[in-house]
């Protein structure tokens, strides 16, 4: 009280306001702190005792509570203080509640194109106009805590089985956790700044962020946030000059234009999601040492990026990151707080995706019924992506061909047979009447001109790119397998294209090099010569898929439904090709599992006789090994009877019910090596007869 008995003007500002001043001094209370010692407000016994406290907020209220006993002087200075920050403006005007006003009419404004960003899900042949709501066909996805193997040699379509199936076994060890959970814990509390969100081809990583941006926009979760900025690698790939990221945000943000400052300033309630970082063309130029720290300051985009996932600029903000295992080697790990792995679909959630893709529960029941019967279709379907496009063919075609899919190439020429009977009927019966054109012809000129742009593409290791090709763009047989998005460049709006998932691209790719009038030499190799061996690790779907559309049945399948001629020279080459490399492979005792693949795609008896065996050593180490690579691996050594000289499983993880599996090839076998502890498995699961010949 003043002598005059009227209240403190200042320590009842304080009183008055206490609620909001927790708020808004949450994240800037330490260096308030600083001042008000320095300034002698506080001393340094009152800044230990502050520092007890638990969290900013309640640092926040200690200081209010310190400063009723420290009299009208020291909260004038307080509040001085604060003003000279920049932090907290105390003003009983009409002025501040405006800007508070149109402050939250920014966030609602922000929601609400979120909301409209993320509303409805997009599936790979969703028809054009066709709106299906995100909320109503979101599938639970298993999402597991905790670090993740960096070092991911294969594609990683082909390591996910073994992944899953090794995560399900260590169920203890597991820390499931929600879409909800990611910033923070049950308790509330906060996790890391720093997220990074791993996972293979295909199993949801672009869902789960639709997800979260549904979940904020819709004012379910995530409410600590006033803002999620969400940026795509495939757009930042078309950023090809110096830029600030002030200009990345507003790309796709305009709308934030006047208020991007104060939400930087208060970087702490903002998140910001990078998608696809194995789609960033630099991404193997991540290691800068170049940092960029002002929203203004302008660098290269791999500069931005870095100096962002490095916390150097905006500091104080949450940043998600998704990518592929293939690519996360590359990402600056250092600055990485929390490590998630998304783990795909369990049965239970395999069974929900097929009651909501059909939309009847007893002809879904029916349908699951036909792909449990069938091992390689039910192991798909535990990646998202590949659980609709099986539902795609089943819906398509009313079930399943009359020959079921044997391998994963017969599931995608299934795929491609399902969607252009379901997108190119009406175009192909309007052909018929339009003389001198041949509708198997034309769809034959279509497939290829996508098998080419695949193929092209991937040798680049591009996913996203212009077309410069105005029938693709328009034909609706491409827009089945082709996504098109809008990007604003100055002056005018680009259209960019990709296929709708990269194994689709691989599989075009694979269907260009069978079918289209060029030598396999050329596409390749160079000269006369090509090795299966001799090319990069990154092609393996490909070559499966390229020797399993080289085979008779799919040629077969090919011929009949599209009109193309079979490929016979192809086919006999790739055939010896085949049969030389594995015949080298096995007596040199190289890594073989890629010829592997490719003889079972071929589902070739005679090609298995054909081989000249001297000797047998099967080398699978260093790989972490699949459901599928253990489907290979039998289908080679049940059809080959001779006696292995040696089988390497050094470093593939190999379990129990694995080796159980292998046990009939085990017998067989001269030496068998492996590390100590999985030898201490085998010595406890075969017989001493076995043991003393193998070890």
């Amino acid at each position: 009280m003043t002598l005059s008995g009227t209240p403190d003007p200042c320590l009842q500002s304080l009183r008055d306001r206490r609620v909001t001043l927790v708020d808004k001094l949450e994240f800037h209370i330490d260096s308030l702190i600083d001042v008000l010692v320095t300034k002698k407000v506080l001393t340094r016994d009152d800044r230990e005792e502050i520092q007890y406290e638990k969290g900013p907020r309640g640092k926040v209220r200690k200081v209010l509570d310190i400063l009723e006993g420290k009299g009208e002087e020291a909260a004038r200075i307080f509040i001085s203080a604060s003003r000279q920050l920049g932090e907290l403006i105390i003003k009983a005007d009409d002025h501040s509640l405006k800007e508070t006003s149109e402050f939250q009419k920014i966030i609602a404004k922000h929601k609400a194109v979120l909301k409209r960003r993320s509303e409805c899900i997009l599936y790979y042949n969703t028809r054009h106009g066709e709106k299906i709501p995100f909320s109503e066909h979101y599938v639970n996805l298993l999402i597991v805590k905790g670090h993740h193997s960096l070092e991911i040699k294969r594609h990683e379509v082909l390591t996910f089985g073994q992944q899953r199936i090794s995560l399900q076994q260590k169920a203890t060890e597991q820390r499931l956790i929600k879409p909800a959970q990611l910033f923070s814990s049950e308790t509330g509390k906060k996790t890391g700044k720093k997220i990074l969100v791993t996972g293979v081809a295909g199993i949801g990583k672009t869902v789960l962020v639709q997800k979260i941006l549904c979940d904020f926009s819709n004012h379910k979760e995530h409410q600590s946030f006033d803002f999620i900025i969400h940026l795509t690698f495939r757009d930042l790939n078309l950023v090809s000059k110096p830029v600030s990221l002030r200009e990345l945000v507003l790309r796709k943000n305009g709308h934030l234009a006047k208020h991007l400052d104060a939400i930087a300033e208060n970087d702490a309630k903002l998140l910001i999601v990078l998608d696809g970082f194995d789609e960033f063309k630099h991404y193997r130029s991540c290691d800068v040492d170049v940092f960029l720290t002002d929203l203004d300051e302008e660098g290269e985009v791999v500069e931005v990026l870095s100096s962002l996932m490095l916390g150097e600029l905006l500091p104080g903000a949450s940043v998600m990151i998704t990518s592929r295992p293939v690519a996360v080697n590359y990402i600056p790990i250092g600055s990485i707080d929390c490590f998630v792995v998304i783990t795909g679909f369990s049965t239970v959630e395999i069974h929900d995706f097929f009651q909501r893709f059909f939309q009847d529960e007893e002809l879904a029941a029916q349908m699951f019924k036909t792909v449990a019967t069938n091992e390689l279709m039910l192991t798909l379907c535990y990646i998202p992506a590949f659980c609709h496009i099986v539902c795609s063919i089943l819906k398509e075609s009313n079930g399943l061909y009359p020959t079921n899919p044997r391998t994963m190439t017969d599931i995608y020429v299934q795929y491609l047979l399902a969607l252009v009977k379901s997108h190119a009927n009406n175009r192909i019966e309007s052909l018929n009447n339009v003389p001198g054109i041949n509708h198997q012809e034309h769809l034959q000129e279509i497939l290829l001109k996508l098998g080419r742009l695949a193929y092209q593409k991937l040798m680049n290791q591009e996913t996203l790119f212009y077309s410069n090709n105005d029938e693709i763009a328009r034909c609706v047989i491409a827009s089945a397998f082709l996504d098109k998005t809008s990007i604003q460049e100055p002056g005018c709006t680009e259209d960019m294209y990709s296929f709708t998932h990269l194994t689709i691209q691989e599989f075009f790719a694979a269907l260009y090099c069978a079918m289209a009038d060029v030598s396999l030499s050329e596409t390749l190799g160079s000269g006369n010569e090509y090795s299966i061996n001799s090319l990069p690790g990154n092609l393996d779907l490909f070559m499966r898929f390229l020797s399993g559309l080289l085979s008779e049945r799919n040629q077969e399948l090919l011929s009949r439904n599209f009109g193309f001629q079979k490929q016979q020279d192809k086919m006999q080459s790739f055939r010896q090709k085949l049969i030389s490399d594995t015949q080298a492979t096995c007596e040199n005792g190289a890594y073989i599992l890629t010829q592997l693949h490719c003889i079972l795609e071929q589902q070739d008896v005679l090609l298995i006789q054909e081989l000249k065996l001297q000797s047998m050593r099967i080398n699978l180490s260093d790989v972490t090994l699949s459901t599928m690579d253990y489907t290979a691996v039998k289908h080679f050594l049940n059809e080959i009877q001779i006696t292995m000289s040696e089988m390497d499983l050094t470093g593939t993880n190999i379990n129990a019910e694995s080796l159980r599996g292998l046990q009939p090839y085990l017998f067989r076998c001269e030496k068998l090596c492996q590390r100590a502890r999985a030898r201490f498995v085998i010595r406890h699961q075969y017989a001493p007869r076995m043991l003393a010949r193998n070890f």
